[in-house]
């Protein structure tokens, strides 16, 4: 762990398995003390905790449900009540709702929206006003953002493009507090809500495998380090070369 960084904080929105789990462990690595939100998991955010603080990091879960506008503030306050101000926030939390336009439920659409995009900007807005200046927010959007993969995910897409749309113009926002925004868009990723999936999802990409969400991690390490200060609005498609 480096320890010229141990005083820095990062908060990881949706930080309890997959993607996010990778994440908020690799910025516990990197010299952060680091809080990650859950809503159903409380098990998986404790084992990621442990796993930090077997690393000689600092760690603390939040039940935070990203769509509720006052659970992401309280997140957000609970984060800086215990560590002080944000250097870094990580906003991966999501919901993924599949189905055609024809029997497409609304309380998904809803929830789709709710969670996936003003989620994404109210956990933006909340962090920003808590963040040093000089700090890194990430947003995890996906590579189907910009390529929509099938007609079942096109709730799950428009969000995603979203999502990407949102980072360029809050980046415009924050530039002069010198905050970077950056959008990553991953593709398939071997976790939990894709295990049924990789054999079939393995085959469309160039690479004949699916990513490990460390890998995710790296760039997000990547984003929010010294070097990558002269990189905002960006979308970044880190997928194998998917092909669709």
């Amino acid at each position: 762990m480096d320890k010229t960084q141990q005083t820095r904080t990062a908060l990881v929105f949706g930080g309890s398995r997959g993607i996010g789990g990778a994440i908020a462990k690799r910025l516990a690595a990197d010299g952060f003390q680091v809080a990650l939100t859950y809503v159903s998991r409380p098990e998986k955010a404790a084992v990621v905790v442990s796993t930090i603080e077997a690393m000689g990091g600092k760690a603390l879960a939040i039940r935070a449900d990203s769509a509720d506008p006052a659970e992401i503030r309280a997140g957000v306050n609970r984060t800086v009540a215990e560590y002080g101000p944000l250097d870094v926030a990580v906003v991966n939390a999501g919901v993924l709702k599949l189905g055609l336009l024809d029997d497409f439920p609304i309380k998904d659409l809803d929830l789709s929206l709710n969670v996936n995009i003003r989620g994404v900007y109210l956990a933006i807005q909340a962090a920003a006003r808590q963040m040093r200046d000089g700090g890194r927010i990430i947003t995890i959007g996906s590579n189907i953002g910009s390529r929509t993969a099938s007609s079942a995910g096109t709730v799950y897409a428009m969000t995603k493009a979203a999502v990407a749309a949102m980072s360029q113009g809050i980046a415009l926002d924050l530039a002069p507090r010198r905050i970077t925004v950056n959008n990553i868009q991953p593709g398939p990723t071997e976790t939990d809500l894709t295990a049924d999936m990789i054999s079939v999802l393995k085959d469309q990409i160039p690479l004949k495998r699916v990513g490990q969400p460390e890998e995710i991690a790296a760039l997000a390490s990547y984003l929010v380090s010294a070097e990558a200060g002269y990189m905002t609005g960006a979308s970044l498609t880190i997928d194998g070369g998917y092909i669709l």
